[in-house]
């Protein structure tokens, strides 16, 4: 299956501005993944013809095309099983069709395989394209830098499974949501879980060592300047307490923090 990136224009807090839609084409037939904005993704849509849109979660800057595309193309138009609501708030239309994971989808005569890949979005999933081929990870992976997993749509410890799973699956490339394809996935995912395991250690010291409210882990589980991010770096942290009180491991109600199984101060 043939796999072209486009990186739009988009609102989007990635340092690129950009979001990646990407064609998929086997055949006379080709899938439109991630359309990100209406006016950027016209220009996709002059000389070809698209048979299906798909999109890896429903975050604004990967869904802004979707009405545009589906009422200029006619194409259809598919949506996850079970988040219909989330989509239409997102879209502004209805789907035309669901999947879910593990749903196979033809393009020509080869196939997209649904996975599921939910964290980053509770929505969330990625597309392989072609038997054992590149997967299309949305917001799962970055080649550089990390993904942002805040409380409280985003699920750390969901996140952290996904990214085993596709570790596990080794695919030869990811295609991720923003910045340039991931030619060694494994290494990648590797980092990502090695950097979520570091920032987690940081939040359980910052609670050891006294932090208790989330301001106060947030100062304690970051060193670097926060200045444009301090909102998604707070809600990372409280991403990384949800997931440290389901484990048992922090004492966590919402508002305060403290190691656990001590008594309230």
């Amino acid at each position: 299956m043939d796999v072209r990136r486009r990186s739009l224009p988009a609102a989007t807090r990635a340092p690129t501005g950009e979001t990646n839609a990407y064609l998929l084409s086997h055949g006379s037939e080709t899938a439109l993944v991630d359309p990100p904005d209406g006016d950027a993704v016209a220009g996709l849509l002059e000389d070809r013809t698209i048979d299906h849109v798909l999109v890896t979660h429903t975050h604004p800057d990967h869904v802004g095309g979707v009405e545009r595309c589906g009422a200029e193309t006619g194409a259809t138009v598919w949506a996850r099983a079970g988040r219909i609501d989330r989509f239409r708030e997102a879209t502004g239309r209805e789907p035309d069709r669901t999947f879910r994971p593990g749903t196979t989808l033809p393009v020509g005569d080869d196939r997209v395989r649904v996975l599921d890949a939910p964290g980053h979005a509770p929505d969330h999933v990625a597309f392989e394209a072609g038997h054992e081929g590149p997967i299309l990870c949305g917001d799962c992976a970055v080649r550089e830098g990390s993904v942002v997993v805040g409380a409280p749509e985003g699920d750390m410890r969901a996140y952290v499974t996904t990214l085993r799973r596709l570790w596990a699956i080794d695919p030869p490339t990811l295609y991720p949501g923003h910045g340039p394809t991931i030619d060694a996935p494994r290494e990648t995912l590797e980092r990502l879980l090695e950097h979520r395991l570091r920032r987690e250690r940081r939040v359980r010291d910052a609670v050891a060592d006294g932090a208790k409210t989330l301001e106060e882990v947030l100062e304690g589980a970051y060193e670097k300047d926060l200045t444009g991010v301090r909102d998604l770096a707070r809600a990372t942290v409280q991403a990384h307490l949800e997931k440290l009180a389901v484990e048992g491991r922090v004492d966590w109600d919402g508002e305060r923090a403290r190691p656990a199984g001590r008594a309230n101060d």
